[in-house]
């Protein structure tokens, strides 16, 4: 895959980076390396992000704790909270309140999930029944405001107004990413540059809010603050797209949802939107059909067509070229093991089957 060939090369030349200059009260032999996975890296700094979620949850009112419990416990990538500590990291930071705002990322990112689930009406994520197909729609949907609330509360605690700016603005954002998304349901004109605005808004910004955030945390200059931003927002869009793209190519038992879900849904993401722009007359009619109607009654005609047209080549060029907008911006960073873990984790986005 041309994005991967592209972040391997960039970890090739990668210049070689001195310890000291970035960890001057560590030895050399007490910096780490990249090992199997990027994450590993920063495994004690998820384990207190983790610590901090929990003791978070607290509420006095049972069903709160429950259902966000359940949904947290799923697992999941936890990418946003692993974007801020890898960047602060990069850049040298130490502050412990890096640990309390990736805790906040995961809050929203979480709160938003179970909104989505509830709109979307799904039945499955991370291989297990949907919060709203357990506990019902309402305690979903304010579970989730609970969590965006504390996420609020938390955020204050920091007392920095460039946090609080920076993390409002996100959410904020997102709402409306969300709202647009439900504007373009079974649209079967909606463009590339439409689609694109929905999941920068949607997804993107809150890993573009994550890896500003922990540049803003290491105190970095207006130009490398600016550099991570970009990072995340291009690690952040291409993520989204390749999700969009194993929606009609992925296995349902390895995501852990069913495949399909978008169209089901009425989502028109960037595979059908190039579908139709590649397809014949009576390919177009069939798409159009299928998104207008949406369910799952004509997926696999749909599958056929995205497959045919060569759309899903067309998808993955489209996250490819992101992957190589946030190698531009991972330059300006410093050289470390944190930094090549970024790139890394970008390569391993990409080429993900879940």
């Amino acid at each position: 895959m041309e994005s991967i060939a592209l972040i391997q090369a960039a970890l090739r030349q990668r210049p070689s980076y001195n310890p000291s200059c970035l960890f001057p009260s560590l030895a050399l032999s007490t910096v780490p390396t990249v090992t199997a996975t990027p994450l590993d890296l920063i495994a004690a700094d998820m384990l207190a992000v983790d610590k901090e979620i929990s003791s978070r949850l607290f509420s006095e009112v049972p069903l709160v704790a429950q259902v966000g419990a359940y949904i947290i416990s799923a697992g999941g990538k936890r990418l946003r909270p692993a974007l801020l500590l890898l960047t602060s990291a990069a850049l040298g930071c130490t502050n412990t309140l890096r640990f309390t705002l990736a805790a906040v990322v995961e809050f929203i990112h979480t709160a938003t999930l179970l909104h989505d689930d509830v709109v979307d009406q799904s039945t499955l994520r991370r291989g297990r029944a949907t919060a709203n197909e357990l506990f019902g729609n309402p305690a979903s949907v304010l579970v989730g405001d609970f969590l965006y609330s504390r996420a609020f509360q938390m955020m204050v605690e920091s007392g920095d107004m460039r946090v609080m700016r920076i993390l409002a603005d996100a959410t904020n954002v997102i709402a409306e990413g969300e709202v647009a998304q439900l504007m373009n349901m079974h649209d079967a004109s909606l463009d590339e540059a439409r689609y694109l605005r929905v999941i920068r808004s949607k997804t993107a910004r809150l890993f573009e809010a994550s890896a500003q955030l922990g540049a803003v945390l290491a105190g970095s200059p207006a130009p490398i603050e600016h550099a991570c931003a970009v990072f995340g927002q291009a690690l952040g869009t291409a993520f989204q797209v390749i999700d969009d793209v194993l929606d009609y190519s992925g296995d349902s038992t390895e995501m852990g949802k069913n495949r399909g879900d978008d169209l089901r849904e009425g989502k028109v993401t960037l595979p059908l939107i190039v579908a139709m722009q590649r397809g014949s007359e009576a390919q177009r009619c069939a798409l159009r059909e299928a998104i207008e109607i949406g369910g799952d009654g004509r997926l696999a005609d749909v599958i056929s067509i995205v497959k045919t047209t060569g759309a899903l080549e067309v998808s993955r060029q489209a996250a490819s070229s992101e992957a190589q907008r946030a190698l531009d911006a991972a330059a300006l960073l410093p050289p470390n093991p944190y930094t090549d873990a970024l790139l890394q984790l970008a390569a391993q986005l990409l080429e993900r089957r879940s």
